[in-house]
């Protein structure tokens, strides 16, 4: 797309700073164009036909479940020390690997949700054999991510308490990754979240945050001063992040705003393609390889202790 260039634009006398600033607003409009264009193929391939269809019945299925994730759930935490009734995948990572098996995994939905949202991840993650899966909840009417990022910060230190662990796995979704990587990184939160998995999270900001001009919207747009804190240099941060995204995702423009891009962090970004904002936590692929990753608690794929302060004896 070319765009017609001012009168006087190129002119000696323009005044200074004249010229880049018009070749930074073309520049600009040629990304948002090829993003767009991006997008439109995507949608319009096979994957993203259905994809886009998936995300209609997944989004009528949610609908139905989200008066039940407005009760508060009683959080269990199962006895995964006795082999008596698992299945294959639930006996296999016991044995093989028990820490991995009892490290907390705290799941932390988005905007205008619940927990519900995880019904099929948590259900794929408790049959592999993960043993304390949880979910955090904070008010619909949240309008802050910093403080909503404190929250978390006291209920980590909560659970950490609870259950013996020094260091948990976060999954956030859309707006909870954001959340959660704001307390890894600005809270400390890195002392205590071993991995953080995203999923469709805005992490660049979007363009849709622009509809609403909310105080939340607006720390949700691209080049806000939370996008700028986050950008800022991180010193020896010591959690991993998988972040997840979508070529069709209808909720964040460009989609590669997904994407974690930050020279001093640890970061897998991994492309899902034909799966829209609301599909990626039901995705079979996603519960599959999330799995994995989080059966392996250090970054080059290796296993190591530094999970835990003291496993809790097994019931008699």
């Amino acid at each position: 797309m070319s765009m017609p260039r001012p009168a006087g634009a190129d002119r000696a006398d323009s005044p200074p700073g004249r010229a880049l600033s018009w070749s930074a607003v073309r520049a600009a409009a040629t990304g948002s164009s090829r993003a767009v264009g991006a997008a439109a193929r995507a949608v319009l391939s096979p994957s993203g036909v259905r994809g886009l269809a998936v995300e209609a019945v997944w989004g009528a299925a949610h609908l139905a479940v989200y008066p039940l994730g407005l009760v508060r759930e009683r959080q269990r935490e199962h006895d995964r020390y006795r082999l008596e009734g698992m299945g294959p995948a639930q006996r296999g990572l016991l044995v093989g690997d028990i820490e991995a098996a009892g490290t907390p995994i705290l799941l932390l939905h988005g905007m205008v949700d619940n927990r519900s949202v995880f019904t099929v991840l948590r259900r794929g993650l408790r049959r592999r054999g993960f043993g304390r899966v949880l979910t955090s909840s904070y008010a619909p009417t949240t309008n802050d991510v910093r403080a909503a990022a404190r929250e978390l910060a006291l209920e980590v230190e909560e659970l950490c308490e609870r259950t013996g662990y020094e260091r948990i796995h976060v999954i956030g979704h859309s707006m909870g990754g954001l959340i959660a990587r704001y307390y890894v990184q600005c809270l400390g939160g890195d002392a205590r979240v071993d991995t953080l998995v995203t999923l469709a999270t805005p992490h660049a900001g979007t363009l849709t945050a622009h509809v609403v001009g909310t105080t939340l919207t607006r720390q949700l747009r691209p080049g806000s001063d939370l996008m700028l804190e986050l950008d800022a240099p991180v010193e020896r941060c010591r959690t991993r992040f998988i972040a997840y995204w979508s070529d069709i995702d209808q909720m964040i423009v460009p989609q590669r705003r997904a994407r974690i891009v930050h020279p001093d962090l640890t970061v897998r970004n991994h492309l899902v393609r034909g799966a829209g904002h609301m599909s990626l936590p039901v995705s079979p692929r996603l519960v599959h390889e999330i799995g994995s990753a989080l059966s392996q608690l250090r970054a080059d794929g290796s296993t190591d202790t530094r999970g835990v302060t003291a496993l809790p004896a097994a019931h008699a």
